[in-house]
């Protein structure tokens, strides 16, 4: 049981989209029970209406934070309707489970890389289910992802070039992982969000 006390460090950086003053993605982190909820949240394109879309979402998800993964999709959708849509990557980190629930709609990504470097996989890949979220409610299903200590989660939007993982340095703090994705591995076509939670610290 001493997994309960296992903490979970947390970090994120963002980049707009160059000439945007604010950026269409964004993140919530928040304590639940014994557990840790995160999420990214990408407004459909960019600009004041992707921000805003991205906003009504994450003040939804914030607020109904208790409910199951799946109910959150579908507080969203309510939250969105009249507005851009969004596409989002939910995660709840459960120590007392030792484990995390994981449910994504649209092209946002997410993965779990090991602690252990002989652990095979050594990274675990978190596939999104198809859609977004606003113009019709999403059949999204979660997943359940078992997590040992040390383990490293990322939560990323589409702003991100695929491949980052295999440059990263697991050794550095999460803050210093999320800086580098933003630093060495965004697009420059879209704003950039990463998001990185460390389970066990």
């Amino acid at each position: 049981m001493a997994a309960i006390n296992l903490k979970i460090d947390t970090a994120f950086a963002e980049l707009p989209l160059p000439g945007e003053a604010e950026s269409g993605d964004l993140c919530l982190i928040k304590r639940v029970g014994k557990g840790t909820l995160l999420a990214v949240v990408d407004g459909l394109g960019h600009g004041q209406e992707a921000a805003s879309a991205a906003h009504a979402a994450v003040a939804a998800i914030d607020r109904y934070a208790h409910e199951p993964l799946v109910d959150l999709v579908r507080r969203c959708h309510d939250a969105l309707v009249g507005m851009r849509g969004v596409v989002l990557g939910l995660a709840y980190v459960d120590p007392q489970a030792a484990s995390m629930q994981w449910l994504g709609v649209g092209n946002v990504g997410g993965v779990v890389l090991r602690a252990d470097s002989t652990a095979r996989p050594p990274r675990v890949s978190l596939v999104p289910n198809a859609g977004f979220i606003g113009a019709e409610q999403p059949h999204a299903t979660a997943r359940v992802v078992p997590l040992v200590a040390h383990d490293t989660i990322i939560l990323y939007s589409d702003g991100i070039k695929d491949g980052f993982a295999e440059s990263l340095v697991l050794a550095n703090s999460p803050q210093e992982i999320a800086d580098f994705i933003i630093a060495r591995h965004t697009k420059g076509t879209d704003d950039a969000l990463a998001l990185v939670a460390r389970y066990g610290g």
